[in-house]
């Protein structure tokens, strides 16, 4: 799946000429701002956002409703966990997200707990165990049937040294689980061949049901049904660090607004719908409640990250999506946006499972849910790709011969 140097008809050109890279990057910087706080279901940040991106598709003239929904087993880390450790007699401490993370996994502990430190196997009541490399879950279980303290494992960092934070995962265990930088958990192996370790760790995390708000949005009216989605949800802040989430999906709402409000600018005769939805990185819990209630002849294109286009943007299609995929592709060649095939796993699942033609869109997430995912790191002609896009699919869609 490819794309070749654009050759646009004058008529859609003149229709993505209004596409303005100005307001999709004041989007961006707006939703990672700090008074949405990094757009976590459920969190006052989370529902400023639907309350703002709810106003801004009243502007474009469209019939808007927010509707709310149920969210359980949300993680939540409510203050920031402590670890450190004692070897012959010199104390050092870690630092949060950069060092070590929180694991889904971990029971809740709110208060340093301080106890030896032992390798996998052996008398480990009362003691944190070691767990060898990938074998987190062998440590739990040896861990609760015999009274550990609990459980230290490995896991790397992304190319920039961050501990990307995510919110939903496996299920909670008895014993609290941290994470360990992987080079660190060498390190604390090769100290325990040699001597004794003390480790000191909280972990203050817990399981929340909160609420989601979906904004969904008709603009115009026509005989093919589109439905144009976005998750604007992010993990939320820690406690004591900024995750602005500009390109996940801060950069996927700009590039999808934007496309709307040219749409309808336009009034391209088309049934156009867009749904800015809650709880993606929970379990796209939104688009799970929203999906059962779209009509079945509507097509769905949802945008996931459109922070930085490399070599091409990945798409996944699902359902009865082959003519929308065949607009997609010649709307691609059009525009200059190159395509591949390539995993999404995001909202566009939930529609293809439900029987809608559904194709995901991928531009890339800089910084992935790390405190690095900042608005200087979304790129202007990446978001002008992703908008320019969209308009030119549905308006394909839309002129398409019956």
């Amino acid at each position: 799946m490819t794309s070749s140097s654009p050759t646009q008809a004058p008529e859609l050109a003149t229709v993505l000429e209004p596409v303005s890279i100005q307001r999709m990057t004041a989007t961006v910087r707006e939703l990672a701002g700090d008074r949405f706080t990094g757009r976590r279901v459920g969190s006052a940040g989370g529902r400023s956002a639907a309350d703002w991106l709810a106003a801004q598709l009243r502007e474009l003239g469209g019939q808007v409703d927010v509707v709310s929904f149920p969210v359980t087993g949300v993680r939540e880390l409510y203050a920031t966990p402590v670890l450190e450790w004692t070897i012959a007699g010199q104390p050092r401490r870690l630092e949060h997200r950069r060092d070590f993370v929180e694991h889904l996994a971990s029971a809740e502990l709110p208060h340093p707990l301080t106890a030896p430190l032992i390798a996998d196997g052996g008398d480990i009541r009362g003691r944190w165990i070691l767990a060898q490399e990938g074998d987190w879950a062998k440590a739990c279980d040896a861990a609760e049937q015999d009274g550990a303290a609990g459980v230290l494992t490995a896991r790397g960092t992304d190319a920039e040294g961050w501990m990307p934070k995510m919110i939903a995962g496996p299920g909670i265990r008895a014993v609290p689980v941290v994470a360990l930088r992987t080079e660190l958990h060498r390190e604390l192996s090769a100290a325990l061949a040699h001597g004794d370790v003390r480790v000191t760790a909280s972990m203050p995390l817990r399981s929340v049901t909160v609420e989601g708000r979906n904004v969904h949005a008709h603009l115009t009216h026509g005989s093919v049904r589109v439905l144009l989605t976005a998750h604007y949800d992010g993990v939320g802040d820690d406690p004591e660090r900024r995750l602005p989430a500009a390109a996940d999906n801060a950069s996927g709402v700009a590039a999808i607004l934007e496309a709307a409000r040219v749409l309808a600018a336009r009034a391209v005769p088309i049934d156009l719908a867009v749904a800015f939805l809650d709880a993606e990185e929970a379990g796209a819990w939104g688009s799970a409640h929203h999906a059962p209630t779209v009509p079945p002849d509507t097509m769905v294109i949802n945008l996931d990250g459109a922070a930085q286009l490399h070599q091409a943007a990945s798409v996944e299609a699902g359902g009865p999506a082959h003519a929308l995929l065949a607009t997609l592709d010649q709307a691609a060649r059009e525009t200059g946006v190159p395509l591949r095939a390539g995993a999404m796993a995001s909202d566009n699942r939930r529609y293809a499972a439900a029987g809608l033609a559904a194709i995901g869109i991928g531009m890339g997430m800089p910084g992935y849910q790390t405190p690095a995912e900042t608005p200087d790191r979304v790129e202007q002609d990446t978001l002008l790709a992703a908008a320019r896009l969209i308009i030119a699919t549905v308006w394909r869609l839309a002129h398409a011969r019956p």
